[in-house]
């Protein structure tokens, strides 16, 4: 599976706790990180800055669903997480 145009729920909703540039804690759940453009797209997807944790994750049906409200909401399941109006 391909990653979905407008989504960008791997980069809201799962906690990181490795360093991402401009945020040295790296970012809670829930919590957009810096780098989400406003398509919803990774703005640093081909820098070498970018966490391995990023890079790692991959596209997948059972995790992103039909749509980014599945995919939001999978994902803060996962977390443990409750989503509103991202």
């Amino acid at each position: 599976m391909e990653c979905r145009s407008n989504c960008g729920a791997c980069c809201i909703i799962p906690s990181i706790s490795s360093p991402i540039p401009g945020m040295p804690e790296g970012k809670p759940a829930g919590v957009p990180c810096i780098h989400l453009t406003n398509d919803f797209r990774c703005g640093i997807f081909h820098s070498p800055d970018r966490p391995a944790i990023c890079g790692g994750f991959q596209a997948e049906k059972l995790v992103c669903g039909d749509n980014r409200e599945d995919a939001l909401r999978t994902l803060a399941d996962l977390q443990g997480i409750e989503v509103s109006g991202q």
